[in-house]
């Protein structure tokens, strides 16, 4: 039997936790703090965009996709006069690493994991994939702990970058997609209005073009059009993420399912991670380490 979609979320599941303490711990802001840039969402947009280098903002909001156009703009390019691209990608992996080192993590422990996702990430298809290229890009760390954080950010770059193609080819905008997300109970509200930018008379702005499709009814609910709309996505996300595997055997497959499951458990108990976080990530599989091929 192949390997089924379902594989790919339980991986996202995983690495994603990893990559994710560069935007929650506080080693990370404290980092992006000490080269100048004001405010959290000033050091997000830096560090995030910064494997792009010094480009036009309006392509920040393109590969972004779900971010207000006046959200980055407020950030870019004001960042690059306070501190290069050069000086955030030092930052974040610098502090991505002390974080992890917090936890526990050592190198040793982590060294399997470092190996086959950076060989997963290494093969992973480029295609129509901008911010994974831009990270493909990067010098590989030579520390297996920077490594493993360096693979993971590749994955769910590359990841991300097939979500945003997926949501386009639905016919979402990014700012409809983030109210779908939110109908679909993946994500608080009260949470994507604060992090991405939404007034009470925007938000119902969207539910309204919505609804004119008939993904969502009166009350703001998802309706069965907006159920398997909102399940095709999550559906063809996971398909297209299988392609990062392709390199690794299955029992590689296994290994590293086995190896990454511990090191995400260890980072969500290091507390950083918040819960419910706009990426949508679930807990309720991480006692599993079998990838179950």
């Amino acid at each position: 039997m192949g390997r089924q979609p379902q594989l790919a979320r339980r991986f996202f599941d995983r690495f994603e936790p990893i990559h994710a303490v560069t935007y929650f711990s506080p080693e990370s802001r404290a980092a992006l703090d000490d080269l100048g840039y004001r405010g959290f969402w000033m050091g997000y947009f830096a560090a995030r965009s910064a494997p792009l280098g010094v480009v036009p903002a309006e392509v920040v909001t393109a590969t972004f996709y779900n971010f207000a156009e006046f959200r980055v703009a407020k950030a870019l390019p004001a960042a690059w006069d306070i501190a290069a691209p050069a000086a955030a990608l030092r930052a974040r992996e610098d502090s991505a690493v002390a974080t992890l080192r917090r936890y526990g993590l050592t190198d040793d422990a982590v060294r399997t994991a470092a190996e086959l996702a950076g060989k997963a990430a290494r093969s992973a298809p480029l295609d129509g994939r901008p911010l994974f290229a831009a990270n493909a890009a990067l010098p590989w760390p030579t520390e297996p702990l920077a490594a493993l954080w360096h693979a993971t950010t590749l994955l769910r770059e590359h990841r991300g970058d097939a979500h945003v193609a997926v949501l386009i080819s639905s016919g979402l905008s990014g700012r409809e997609c983030n109210v779908l997300h939110a109908a679909a109970g993946r994500v608080p509200r009260e949470m994507i209005i604060r992090s991405r930018d939404y007034d009470d008379e925007q938000w119902r702005h969207y539910q309204d073009r919505l609804a004119q499709r008939g993904l969502l009814d009166p009350y703001g609910e998802l309706t069965d059009a907006g159920r398997a709309l909102k399940h095709n996505i999550e559906d063809t996300t996971d398909l297209l993420a299988l392609g990062a595997l392709e390199a690794l055997d299955d029992n590689e497959v296994e290994e590293l399912f086995t190896a990454l499951t511990p090191i995400a458990r260890a980072v969500v108990a290091g507390g950083d991670v918040p819960p419910a976080t706009p990426m949508g990530l679930s807990r309720d599989d991480l006692d599993n380490d079998n990838a179950g091929l």
